[in-house]
């Protein structure tokens, strides 16, 4: 687990990536960090405009130092993410930033697909679906944004993927669950602070 200081360091890593990006043109040089920054995690950074989603992009896996991986997906959910246009430097001033530390993905073993459910908790697990040579992620904030349950969470990461929405119950899916430690503006530019999903109302 990160302290709130880590993470605070985290995102404003990432605001000040993506300001010298936008001005410059290149990434700025990582800092020097402790050790447990500079561990291999997984890691998202999600930019919101006026509550509205305007770039997520991140290493789902461990493959980057931690601190590295922030760099790199600060950058490319600001001007990468093939959903939007890059994000403009006059938009900056209007841009919430936030970072999502992962654990590494687990597959979730079952006999029965229908069995999948029970497995999944919405506000604590994020899900990557793989299917038919597809794969799609959606991180543990997003069902409680939206307010789904477990079945439906379930069917908007195979529709992530690509896939139809009850393809989580074919025997040759394969499903993983993670969890993710959230920190984030509490407005563009403002405090930072650790999001509790469970402590978000759900509905369902």
């Amino acid at each position: 687990m990160l302290s709130l200081e880590e993470g605070r360091l985290l995102v404003k890593l990432a605001r000040r990536t993506i300001e010298g990006y936008l001005r410059a043109g290149k990434k700025p040089p990582v800092p020097k960090v402790g050790a447990k920054l500079r561990e291999r995690r997984g890691v998202f950074v999600t930019l919101t405009k006026h509550g509205e989603l305007r770039g997520c992009i991140g290493h789902p896996l461990p493959t980057l130092p931690l601190i590295e991986a922030v760099v790199d997906s600060a950058v490319s959910s600001a001007v990468h993410d093939p959903r939007f246009s890059p994000v403009a430097q006059d938009e900056l001033p209007d841009i919430q930033v936030e970072v999502s530390v992962l654990t590494p993905p687990e597959l979730i073993k079952v006999k029965d697909p229908r069995d999948y459910p029970k497995h999944v908790e919405v506000g604590k697990h994020g899900l990557v679906v793989k299917c038919a040579g597809r794969a799609g992620l959606l991180l543990p904030q997003v069902p409680v944004e939206w307010g789904w349950d477990v079945e439906e969470f379930l069917s908007h990461t195979c529709m992530k993927a690509g896939l139809m929405p009850d393809c989580w119950l074919r025997e040759d899916t394969r499903i993983s669950r993670f969890s993710a430690q959230i920190f984030a503006e509490e407005g563009p530019g403002g405090q930072i602070r650790e999001v509790q999903l469970l402590k978000r109302k759900v509905k369902g």
